[in-house]
């Protein structure tokens, strides 16, 4: 008998050899229906893979991640087996599962495919998978792999073996269709009832230009139609609120090619709207302690290199600046943190005038590849509510916790709600791509679960994913779609300041380092801006909104009362416009809405004989006539309601 424990900490006792099927119809028959792939100690395995020792089993449903990736990876195997029999002597090389779907890299040789054929692929891929085939993991040696795929003439799959040995070698079968593959696969493909092919295009092999450029096709998958049916639609609600189409509407951004790609020319209205949400946060900020500093946006190389940031990103950052002086080079400024270090080390300090907390909204330069450029999300010039702290280690937890709370002040504010903290800690397998000692690492990884845990924050553990100096907290926030965003993040480093040698004296009257907190709520404005377009729709919090309120007079006649409305709402900070264009009052209503404006006021000879303006709300109509100040108090109440309290 071998002992097996479950997530919920319970054991039971099973025959050697049972599967993680045997498991769940152990547990229910309703888990078996649904379970279609489990890891074990840690490890991903079939649900038919036999297990022969004690361990920890965790069964996962396609609801899960986890599940989801198997369910994908498995659908790429079909994909691929209905391209070979559609398009003979393709070479296939890799099919992995992603965020959304799964795609397989395909030389297609002589053979031509383009979206017309996507009905086809589909077609076949659901008659194969109809027939339940089973996958089925088998180890082969490396000389039998690397026969079949010579034999095959797959010069992609051959490079694959090479680079493995004896013993870690598996093929993958179902039907009549095999395949080089690790592992993590659903019982059978009948499970898989729905398929789209979303596009194709272009991959170079391993994403090196210099080798051969292959077609990448992607899909994505559904245990039923009906969630297809559900995605579709919510990918279609996606495009209509593109930042990148929302940007344009609503004129707060665009790129010039004769700028360059990846550098974004913020418009009037975005401008405003940035500006906005800089006060915002430096208001919250001076509150709680910080001090505005501004640095030079580029660097003498020298100072990236002692920071360690030309070591690790040198390569992906724009090339040096010369000057006339012989050996003299400058970068544009990658990262704030190494002139705020500098800043630091303008005076001595003691501990009594720790923690020094410094702020800046700093605009940074790196160079991304142009095939990941991406609207707002991906530039190659972007602002960062950039701040570090540097205090004393007993003030660490205090500051990292107060940081957490800025953090969830800005989210609320601003209508995130559903969101994740993720811990992202070091890899421990790949030292190499740190720095700093293992002791600095440790103390900085556990100060941050530690404040994770004191503030209840909703928490996961990413091993791999911290920064090359330190761990990080970052806050993954969905949107009113379900996608997920990497936007705040606060990170602990014990690493730059041994690096740029910043001390403060103690009450032993002695040197000692400081810890330094690095943190950005909004991230990057440039990304937090766009991410918010998709949120909302364009339909911000009212305090934010570029323009709250448009007046709308009927005729020239009362240009004069809509000014006067206007003048008032102004001074009790109300951001107003007047559309006096010769349209009619319809046409402008409609531009209104478009343009996103929460409220349209109407003026004519009723409202101007009566002192009152007649109230439409952007999405819900006409709201009835108030007086003035009626009017202006229901406004200043909906702002104070949209802004949390800090």
């Amino acid at each position: 008998m071998i002992n097996i424990t479950l997530p919920d900490g319970s054991v039971r006792a099973y025959e050697n050899n049972s599967t993680p099927m045997d498991v769940a119809m152990s547990i229910s028959q309703g888990l078996a229906r649904n379970v279609i792939s489990a890891s074990f100690n840690g490890n991903t395995v079939e649900t038919k893979t036999p297990l022969t020792t004690d361990g920890n089993l965790t069964l996962y449903t396609f609801e899960q991640p986890e599940g989801k990736k198997a369910f994908w990876h498995s659908s790429a195997h079909v994909l691929a087996q209905a391209i070979q029999k559609i398009y003979p002597g393709v070479k296939l090389t890799i099919g992995p599962a992603i965020e959304n779907g799964f795609y397989y890299d395909i030389d297609f040789g002589e053979h031509k495919v383009s979206e017309n054929d996507f009905p086809k692929i589909e077609a076949k891929f659901l008659e194969l998978a109809r027939g339940k085939h089973e996958f089925t993991l088998r180890e082969v040696s490396k000389a039998d792999a690397l026969a079949k795929y010579q034999e095959e003439n797959n010069p992609f799959k051959v490079e694959l073996i090479e680079n493995l040995t004896d013993g870690e070698i598996t093929f993958c079968d179902h039907d009549d269709f095999t395949d080089l593959c690790r592992g993590g696969h659903i019982p059978n493909t009948g499970i898989i009832k729905a398929i789209k092919v979303m596009s194709a295009a272009g991959a170079y092999w391993r994403g090196d230009e210099n080798k051969p450029q292959l077609t990448r096709i992607y899909g994505i998958s559904f245990p039923k139609a009906k969630l297809l049916k559900e995605y579709l639609e919510l990918l279609e609600l996606a495009k209509q609120r593109d930042h990148r189409k929302l940007g344009k509407e609503l004129e707060l951004f665009t790129f010039s090619q004769k700028v360059g790609q990846g550098l974004p020319l913020w418009l009037p209205k975005g401008a405003a709207l940035r500006s906005r949400l800089e006060d915002f946060l430096k208001k919250a900020q001076k509150k709680a302690g910080y001090e505005m500093v501004m640095t030079p946006h580029i660097g003498q190389k020298e100072l990236y290199v002692t920071s360690g940031h030309y070591e690790k990103y040198g390569e992906d950052s724009f090339q040096p600046i010369k000057t006339p002086k012989m050996d003299e080079e400058f970068l544009l400024k990658p990262m704030n943190c190494p002139h705020h270090c500098e800043v630091f080390n303008y005076k001595p300090y003691s501990y009594k005038e720790l923690p020094k907390r410094y702020a800046e909204f700093g605009t940074v330069y790196r160079y991304e590849q142009s095939g990941e450029l991406h609207g707002m999300t991906r530039v190659r010039c972007f602002t960062q509510d950039d701040a570090h702290i540097f205090c004393t280690p007993d003030q660490l937890d205090q500051e990292f916790k107060d940081v957490i709370d800025l953090v969830l002040y800005v989210f609320g504010s601003l209508g995130f709600e559903d969101f994740t903290a993720q811990v992202s800690l070091r890899d421990p397998e790949n030292p190499e791509k740190y720095i700093g000692s293992d002791e600095n690492w440790d103390k900085a990884e556990n100060a941050i679960i530690n404040a994770a845990k004191e503030k209840g924050l909703n928490y996961v553990v990413e091993t791999g994913e911290a920064a090359f100096y330190g761990p990080k907290l970052d806050f993954m926030v969905k949107d009113a779609l379900g996608r997920s965003w990497q936007l705040g993040t606060i990170q602990v480093d014990y690493n730059l300041p041994e690096r740029f040698d910043l001390t403060y004296k103690g009450s032993d009257n002695a040197s000692h380092r400081p810890v330094m907190i690095h943190r950005a709520p909004f991230g990057s404005m440039e990304r937090f801006i766009a991410v918010l377009l998709e949120h909302t729709g364009g339909n911000f919090p009212l305090w934010l909104m570029p323009e709250q309120v448009t007046i709308l007079p009927i005729s020239e006649k009362y240009q004069k009362y809509a000014e006067k409305v206007s003048e008032l709402l102004e001074n009790s900070e109300i951001r107003t416009l007047i559309d006096d264009r010769n349209e009619k009052t319809g046409r402008k209503i409609r531009d209104a809405e478009v343009s996103k404006i929460p409220y349209m006021v109407i003026v004519g000879e009723k409202e101007e004989g009566e002192e009152t303006v007649s109230v439409r709300k952007h999405g819900e109509g006409d709201l009835g006539t108030f007086s003035i100040e009626d009017f202006i108090k229901h406004v200043s109440e909906e702002v104070e309601k949209t802004l949390v309290k800090f």
